[in-house]
């Protein structure tokens, strides 16, 4: 299949031009001005449009059995959620309990997403280390799976020992892979939650109370500390407060080399959400919570100045009714996660760039190119140009429209944005050179995505 996209305003990390895009089979064959449609072509004019390279989630959780539950997507909906939204690539939390082996885990993660319409890869989780962990591991390295995830959080289901830690990231260092991890201080969340309920706060407001910055922020410090000691490359997952930043900074002026992830959700709801009468802020539950409408303006400094290099979605999604409320009596107990792997691209195109807190080359950076280059796939991912896969987003600038549940393609009973403005939307996704998505509708095929194996580059 052959496919020339002509006019486009294309925009990249770093570059920003008119031009056309010829796609050959699943990769980019040629970019520059004026290129001859071949015979038998189809031919998409983008004049007016962005064209940006496919976007890139690198962290969502699709298959995941959680606090008792399982979240609600599936890959047939979550992957034609992402790509109707622009995001042609997924890497997935692969979450393991601690009586779980790692491989068998990763054989069913991986059987999860067989029907997937988008490519996608995964970040292995490691919830303990014994004897049998490394073998398996490396096996799991060896078949393209190149980087790990760690929680310092969720005591006695994810959540690692210090010693688990150190030999997790002792191997990882060893084998050139990088650490994903989720930071907070797990004794102290027990603590404070026990605290609390006891006390009679029992609602979705007393979440955020529970875990404070200070508990993200002492969580990150220990994390920066293990890195430092054993050398190896780490990522901070959904960072949401000053305080978590500065301390990756601080550990960067170190040489620790770090990396720094915040979420959709962080940079446009703030706590208040959490707060709303009648048990609705239990939808907007997720860990760490959400921050004060203060951390908001840091974290868009930490954006633009490329202290944050990626924003994801931790997408989680959990019905409000039969899910969230297993925690109408105790905060605690409810599924933690926002839906949002649909929304993540306007979202941020609509606050970051329409609100000029966000230039089009970071927009791009942050959403697909950064994660592209620090999960070794770029530059077969996250750029356009000769060579690369014909993933691309032809994206409507003039688009406005509102966020809604009862049209969401994901498979959840609310939205947490329902009835937000948008001021741009995709009108063309393509997943390596094959048409995905038409103006808000997926027009594709499930099961066309694929397997993303990495490299190891992180030694």
């Amino acid at each position: 299949m052959t496919l020339l996209i002509q006019n486009g305003r294309v925009i990249t990390a770093d570059s920003d031009f008119v031009g056309d895009i010829l796609c050959e089979g699943e990769v980019i064959s040629h970019v520059g001005p004026s290129i001859a449609a071949p015979p038998g072509s189809e031919v998409i004019d983008a004049a007016g449009k962005y064209v940006f390279p496919g976007f890139i989630d690198p962290h969502v959780h699709i298959h995941l059995p959680f606090m008792g539950t399982h979240a609600k997507d599936s890959y047939e909906s979550a992957s034609r959620a992402a790509i109707v939204g622009g995001t042609t690539t997924l890497i997935e939390m692969c979450c393991p309990n601690r009586e779980d082996q790692p491989l068998e885990s990763f054989e069913l993660w991986l059987a999860k997403a067989a029907n997937s319409a988008c490519d996608y890869s995964f970040h292995m989780g490691v919830s303990r280390f014994d004897s049998s962990t490394a073998s398996q591991l490396r096996e799991i390295v060896n078949r393209g799976i190149a980087s790990f995830k760690v929680f310092l959080a969720y005591k006695g289901a994810f959540g690692v020992t210090d010693e688990e830690l150190f030999a997790t990231l002792s191997l990882a260092k060893e084998l050139g892979v990088i650490v994903t991890a989720h930071c907070e201080n797990e004794t102290l969340v027990a603590a404070l939650q026990q605290q609390l309920l006891a006390a009679g706060k029992t609602g979705p407001e007393w979440h955020e109370p529970s875990r404070p910055t200070q508990v993200e922020a002492e969580g990150v410090h220990h994390l920066m500390t293990f890195a430092e000691l054993t050398g190896a490359h780490v990522y901070c997952v959904h960072t949401s407060c000053r305080e978590a930043l500065e301390n990756v900074q601080a550990a960067r002026l170190r040489g620790v080399r770090a990396w720094v992830e915040t979420v959709i959700p962080y940079l446009t709801l703030d706590k208040s959400y959490a707060e709303r009468s009648n048990f609705e802020g239990a939808k907007y539950v997720m860990s760490p919570p959400l921050r004060d409408r203060s951390e908001q303006p840091y974290l868009w400094a930490a954006l633009r100045s490329r202290l944050v290099s990626t924003i994801a979605t931790d997408h989680a999604p959990f019905d409000f009714a039969g899910q969230k409320d297993m925690g109408l009596d105790d905060f605690s107990k409810i599924p933690n996660g926002i839906p949002s792997v649909a929304d993540r691209i306007n979202l941020l195109y609509t606050h970051g760039v329409c609100r000029g807190r966000l230039d089009l080359n970071t927009f791009v950076d942050a959403a697909s190119t950064q994660a592209a280059k620090i999960f070794g796939l770029y530059p077969r991912k996250g750029t356009v140009q000769a060579g690369s896969d014909a993933d691309l987003v032809i994206y409507d600038p003039g688009f406005r429209g509102k966020i809604a549940a009862a049209t969401q393609l994901m498979n959840v009973d609310y939205s947490a944005f329902e009835g937000w403005e948008i001021e741009g939307r995709p009108s063309t996704v393509i997943v390596r050179g094959a048409v995905q998505a038409r103006d808000g509708k997926f027009v594709g095929e499930l099961g066309r995505g694929k397997l993303l194996t990495r490299e190891p580059t992180h030694f």
